[in-house]
Parts: C-alpha cells; sequence; structure tokens
C-alpha cells in the first residue's frame, strides 16, 4: 500500500533533471554504481562513486532499503501499526515514548514552524484532506468556510507536546510528515553510505536530494533547478551544492480549477486555504535534508516577499521563481549567492543580461 509519507509531494522533482545533470553523462564510468527502489509510494536512487565489486554495491543497496523501511515503519500514515500512526490513535494527556527517529522529526518540525511563523505545521493533514490533496479523491469544488473553519481546529502542532522522547498529545490533532520524512530518509541513506566508508554520493528520494564528495575526475555533483512549467521539464538553472541537501517546493503541476480559478496543492496551515501568491517554487540547500525538504515547503507557503524575508533573517540559502506578468523572475536570498558561480553578491533582483523563463 502507498505509504501516505510520499504520496502529497512537496512540489515539483528535482529527480530526473538532477539524475540527468549529476551523472548520466558519465554512466558508462566503471567508478559509477546506482542502485533504486520504490519506497514512500515514490521511489529512491543512490549513485556511488569509487571502486567496489557488485557484493559491495548490493551490500549498500539492502542496508539503504532497510534504512528507509524504517523511516517508513516510523512514519508512515497508511500504515495503520506504523509508530506515527499509533501516536495519532493515542488518547489525550497521555505519555508517548517514542524512537529516537520519530522523536527528532517532530521536535524539528516544530522549530521549523516555530521559525516560519506557523508556515510549516504537520497537523495540516486536515485542510488537506479537505480539500482533496489528501489519500481521498480530488474535489470539483472548494468547501465551504464552515468546513474550513471545523478543519482549522484540528490544525495546532504545539498540541504535541514534546519532552526529549515523550510526547503528550493535549488536542486531537493529526501529525503527517510528508513534508519532511523524504527528506529524513535521504539522510538515513547517506548515513549508511558514510558508515561504509562512502565518501562520494548522490542519494535521492521522491525528488529531496544530498549530495558529498565528488564524481570520477574530481568533477562535483551538479543539481538541476527545474523551471516552473506545467506540461514539460527543463532547466531553469544548474547549481553546485557541494556537500549539501537540495529541495524543491512548488504549486505548479498539483492542482484543481473551479469557475476559472486555480487552488494550489499547498495549504497554508495559517488559514486552511491554499497558497494564492506569486511565488512558484522555492529551492533551499541546509547540510541536511530534512530541513531542506521541511523549509522548501515553509517559504512555499509564504510567498515571495514574506520568504525573502525570513530566508534573510534565519541564513537559509533559498532560490525563488516568481510569476509576473513576462514569465518568471529570479531572486535569491544572500546566503544561496556562493552557490550560483555568475551570481552578484545580493539576491534582490535578477541577474544581469539574464531573460525571463
Amino acid at each position: 500500500m502507498m505509504s501516505r509519507v510520499a504520496r502529497r509531494l512537496a512540489g515539483p522533482a528535482l529527480m530526473g533533471l538532477a539524475l540527468l545533470v549529476a551523472g548520466c553523462e558519465n554512466s558508462s564510468n566503471p567508478e559509477l554504481h546506482r542502485f533504486a527502489g520504490p519506497i514512500f509510494g515514490t521511489g529512491f536512487h543512490v549513485t556511488v562513486a569509487g571502486d567496489l565489486d557488485v557484493d559491495e554495491v548490493a551490500s549498500l543497496k539492502q542496508a539503504s532499503v532497510e534504512a528507509l523501511d524504517k523511516v517508513d515503519w516510523q512514519m508512515s500514515t497508511y500504515k495503520d501499526t506504523s509508530e506515527l500512526s499509533k501516536l495519532n490513535q493515542a488518547p489525550l494527556d497521555t505519555p508517548i515514548t517514542l524512537s529516537d527517529g520519530l522523536a527528532q522529526v517532530l521536535a524539528e518540525s516544530q522549530d521549523i514552524g516555530r521559525r516560519s511563523e506557523g508556515a510549516f505545521d504537520i497537523t495540516v493533514g486536515p485542510a488537506v484532506n479537505l480539500w482533496g490533496f489528501g489519500p481521498d479523491e480530488r474535489l470539483d469544488k472548494a468547501p465551504s468556510d464552515a468546513q474550513i473553519a471545523q478543519a482549522l481546529e484540528k490544525v495546532d502542532h504545539l498540541a504535541l507536546e514534546l519532552d526529549g522522547n515523550t510526547v503528550i498529545k493535549r488536542k486531537p490533532v493529526y501529525a503527517d510528515l510528508s513534508g519532511i520524512a523524504k527528506g529524513y530518509g535521504v539522510d538515513r541513506v547517506a548515513d549508511v553510505l558514510e558508515a561504509n566508508g562512502i565518501e562520494n554520493y548522490l542519494v535521492e528520494v521522491g525528488g529531496e536530494i544530498r549530495v558529498k564528495g565528488e564524481k570520477p575526475g574530481h568533477k562535483p555533483w551538479r543539481i538541476a533547478i527545474e523551471a516552473p512549467k506545467s506540461f514539460e521539464r527543463s532547466v531553469q538553472r544548474i547549481i553546485d551544492p557541494g556537500n549539501a541537501a537540495v529541495a524543491t517546493s512548488g504549486d505548479y503541476r498539483n492542482y484543481f480549477e473551479q469557475d476559472g480559478v486555480r487552488y494550489s496543492h499547498t495549504i497554508d496551515p495559517r488559514t486552511g486555504r491554499p497558497i494564492q501568491h506569486s511565488l512558484a517554487s522555492v529551492t533551499v540547500i541546509t547540510p541536511d535534508c530534512a530541513s531542506a525538504d521541511a523549509w522548501a515547503t515553509a517559504l512555499n507557503v509564504l510567498g515571495a516577499e514574506k520568504a525573502m524575508a525570513i530566508a534573510r533573517r534565519e541564513n537559509i540559502a533559498a532560490y525563488f521563481i516568481v510569476k509576473t506578468d513576462d514569465g518568471f523572475k529570479q531572486s535569491w536570498s544572500p546566503a544561496f549567492a556562493p552557490y550560483l558561480k555568475d551570481a552578484p553578491a545580493t539576491g534582490d533582483t535578477k541577474p544581469a543580461g539574464e531573460s525571463s523563463v
């Protein structure tokens, strides 16, 4: 059964373009080894560089699958017996002991929720489901104001009181980690690789990516940011993230329309309604993929102006593609500039000589 961890993808996948740019030109290189498989209702892809034999690659794949299966067991809302499902089913005001992994993800989710001023909230599920972007069938019309208000009563990530590995649920909230669990899974695969002495790799799960080291020939892993076009895939920009993680969130592929109004799949947990602003896509680079995953979602909810302000305040490397009457405009936070070789130090304006898409 498909895991809800990845059923609602946060936005445009970097996967296809990233793998094309990062490795396919060296597909015949004997020092590059790849393995892949299904997970979270999507898939994972790993590329490692090094002198490995067939058995060593098979062992890395097995250990990676086991790490991802563990994350799925901890954080799936499709599995009734998962750790997260048991938390969602637990009675109020009762201390629940969590695994280290789930406790870590809940803590990071709440931290980013606070720092993003409520734009990231793991209990937004009731509002997402109301708008037809959960596991149920899509809607053909928008819900009523009364239905939205009722759903918002169940959105409050701070109702999960976390103290170390113990959590107490103070309100009947429903936690859904689809905005951070894929990134966390990427980090756990990276841990597996590094524990086995692998220092040069690219890991991707459902479009979230983490890279380290370099490809054969001392070439960097290069990642493509996808242009925000609904019906085709093309490259907007190429970046060299170094040893870091990359995640993108956008609203241009998953939506429905009613009476000429387009409703995005990204729901603002503060309003219970789809986002309605000109920000088409956000790409975030952080040291770990869980935080990149969550911050990309949070900044996408906020819209370009507020997202830029918070990215500056929190020193987050973020790249924005904004819809305009003439196409798309690019901007970035100061922390993102080092990843753009031709970028000026400040990122509030479009680079000189670059045209709109």
